[in-house]
């Protein structure tokens, strides 16, 4: 049957087309992350997203070598907000699996012991309640509350050490005994539900703007400027992990849950020790049915094996660990009218089709919006305006369209017939996707570029969003405003109304701005001068360049002249230059194009021109030039025993090596495991070095490999 999500199911897809659908829900599931995170303002809901995920997942299962650097699958969370100190997670706050029903569950437990090799020994879990809330991590040395953080991207959060303290169930001070030196214990501040019903009520009554759910109020209280309004705000917390600790302190889930218990946390009652998968499916059920008499929102359950050691010898894979996972609780449903479909554009050109809907509240959440995805998932549901739908949500934000109810279809409802051109005021024609085969995609892009408007906007808040150069003051209402003003076009645009006194001094006088505004927006732009060479990079919205590939390039190219020298080659189809860029660690042949794509483009040029005369760009990062690896290229191939994938490469680059995924002329050591291919012949035919495992850690002095 086809995915939810497209009109091709995942098995039919070629080689060639698997590449555009990647292309594609990284797009998507990136203008997605941004709506929600950001914007504040989500288009789809937590059951669509999770559909889009898996179909990800499930095209990188079948094809892993095409894996994205952007891919979705690698990302944890939303990027730290600027009006917060960063913190750089010791251990990084990683995400989990999701599973859907009792067969995911069941393949997780026979894929704990197949990894396992157990045989028929069975294995404990612990079942948590999955709380709906914000996850945060608190450091503790000597017993004392130091610093505490939000979960932020994964890596680093925000330091939110003083609202934290407001919290009246985290202790500043761990009681009890055990404890070690230093421990940094997560987890999950939340809202029972009549304190969040009460915050609504008196925020209404004032005048204020309410929250649409107990998960973003949460979110939006412990992330308050003023700890005081925090205060007044009636949050809870619940333990449920750690992160960073100098010593063990228990040898089981189990065990470390009663130790939290016993310093001092709240530790949910409702958590269980099971054995097997039979426990697995039990402890779901019984969840399922406490879940609607809880005095607080949870939206499944997470299975964790329950010893330690086992989650050592599981570790992670990709961004998340393979000794947990989240088994999310069935959507819910109801039914009302779509009375409209928009058309949006995205930063690529993309156009997404997004249902209006008569407002109709499920599970509490009065919902108005949903995404239709593509003009092929609107005629494979026969969706038609003036339908009655069912909708569904598998979180709190907007739902999706499940089925249209076609015996209370309309007199005289026609098809909707998808434009094809932009809807913005030029018209520009709309084009499908093609792979590099010549195969369409289910993708529609607009042709015009940065003529479109929609796209110059989209660019622009891509520009200045937290992740790219994150300027605070310059949202997307602000954006809209300054762009159909005339006042920026381009990215540069900002930078030069910064020091445009004759603009500045109208905005003082604006309704909304004033000399204070005025001045917080000017140091805000000034702040950005200087660029990190990997902000820079991102910040220019080359397709299929995210976060992770800008800082690879930053790190493999060391400056903003070379990457930009070496750009220019590539856009010039210099074979050296673009077997250079794909040598880097993960950067793959779609990187490579769109790189050369971009900056073939003599606009775009212009554009990257333009920004360079404002900035200062900073060098990447220096590696080490002290280590016996430092400056070499190193190449992982085959099973590491001793280590993970992920953890070989950042020992590698910690030590001032570059780690390619390919072999090349330019390789110097090619560290192979069981299973290793063409890799290693390729080194051999070049007469590369090539090292097993230990070799490898004898020579960078690491003896015993990194605990997991």
């Amino acid at each position: 049957m086809p995915d939810p999500t497209t009109s091709v199911a995942t098995d039919d897809l070629d080689e060639a087309a698997a590449v555009g659908e990647l292309a594609r829900l990284a797009d998507e599931l990136a203008a997605h992350d941004r709506r929600y995170y950001q914007d504040e303002a989500p288009t789809i809901s937590d059951g669509d997203y999770d559909a889009l995920k898996q179909r990800n997942s499930a095209i990188e299962a079948r094809f892993p070598h095409l894996r994205r650097e952007d891919s979705p699958s690698l990302r944890v969370g939303p990027a730290r907000a600027a009006s917060f100190s960063p913190v750089t997670h010791g251990v990084p706050m990683l995400s989990l699996d999701n599973a859907f029903s009792d067969d995911d569950a069941v393949e997780f437990d026979a894929r704990i012991r197949r990894f396992l090799r157990l045989g028929e020994e069975a294995v404990a879990y612990t079942a948590e309640p999955k709380i709906d809330g914000l996850s945060a991590s608190i450091r503790y040395e000597n017993g004392v509350l130091v610093r505490g953080a939000t979960r932020g991207d994964g890596r680093v959060g925000e330091d939110v050490t003083a609202n934290l303290k407001t919290v009246g169930e985290i202790p500043h001070r761990l009681a009890g005994s055990g404890w070690p030196e230093m421990i940094e214990v997560r987890g999950e501040i939340y809202f029972g539900h009549a304190d969040f019903a009460a915050l609504n009520a008196g925020a209404e009554a004032a005048g204020q703007r309410t929250y649409v759910n107990p998960r973003n109020a949460a979110s939006g209280s412990l992330r308050q400027i003023d700890p005081k309004i925090t205060a007044a705000r009636s949050l809870r917390f619940f333990a449920y992990a750690w992160g960073e600790v100098s010593a063990p302190f228990a040898e089981s889930q189990w065990q470390a849950l009663e130790m939290l218990k016993s310093w001092g946390f709240q530790v949910t009652p409702h958590a269980t020790r099971v054995e097997g998968v039979e426990g697995l499916l039990d402890a779901y059920a019984r969840m399922a049915t406490q879940r609607p008499h809880l005095s607080f929102d949870i939206d499944g359950v997470v299975y964790k094996v329950d010893r330690l050691d086992w989650q050592a010898r599981l570790g992670f894979v990709s961004r998340s660990p393979r000794w947990a996972v989240a088994r999310k609780f069935p959507a819910e449903q109801a039914r009302t009218v779509l009375e409209a479909i928009d058309i949006q554009v995205g930063r690529t050109g993309a156009v997404t089709p997004v249902a209006r809907l008569r407002p109709v509240t499920v599970g509490g959440v009065v919902v108005v919006n949903a995404t239709l995805h593509n003009a092929d998932e609107i005629a494979r549901k026969d969706v038609r305006i003036g339908d009655t739908v069912v909708v569904q949500r598998a979180g709190d934000v907007i739902p999706q369209i499940v089925e249209v109810v076609l015996d209370e279809r309309p007199a005289g409802a026609e098809p909707f017939i998808f434009p094809d051109r932009c809807p913005c005021p030029l018209a520009t024609p709309l084009a499908r996707e093609t792979t590099v085969s010549g195969a369409e995609t289910v993708v529609r892009r607009c042709t015009g570029e940065f003529a479109c408007p929609f796209q110059r906007i989209e660019h622009l808040k891509h520009f200045v969003s937290r992740r790219a150069f994150d300027i605070e003051g310059l949202g997307e209402k602000q954006l809209t405003a300054f762009y159909e003003e005339g006042l920026i076009a381009e990215p540069a645009d900002i930078f030069r109304l910064a020091r445009n006194e004759a603009i500045l001094a109208a905005l003082r006088v604006r309704d909304g701005y004033g000399e204070t505004s005025v001045r917080n927006l000017v140091a805000a732009i000034t702040a950005r001068r200087q660029a990190p060479l990997d902000r820079f990079i991102f910040s220019l919205g080359i397709r299929h360049v995210g976060e992770t590939t800008a800082l690879t390039m930053a790190r493999g190219y060391g400056d903003g002249e070379t990457f930009l020298a070496a750009m220019d080659r590539v856009a010039a189809r210099d074979p050296v230059a673009m077997e250079e860029l794909d040598a880097l660690d993960q950067v793959g042949g779609a990187v490579v194009a769109a790189a050369g794509a971009y900056f073939a483009e003599d606009h775009n040029r212009r554009i990257v021109q333009a920004l360079k005369n404002e900035l200062t760009i900073l060098d990447a990062e220096r590696p080490k030039t002290d280590t016996p690896v430092a400056g070499k290229t190193v190449v992982f191939t085959g099973a590491l025993e001793r280590m993970t994938r992920d953890e070989a490469k950042a020992g590698a680059e910690r030590l001032g090596a570059k780690v390619a995924s390919s072999v090349s002329k330019k390789t110097d050591i090619v560290v192979a495991g069981p299973g290793a291919g063409s890799k290693l012949k390729t080194a051999t035919e070049l007469g590369i070095a090539v090292m097993s495992e230990d070799e490898w850690l004898a020579l960078i002095g690491g003896g015993d490999a990194p605990r997991v």
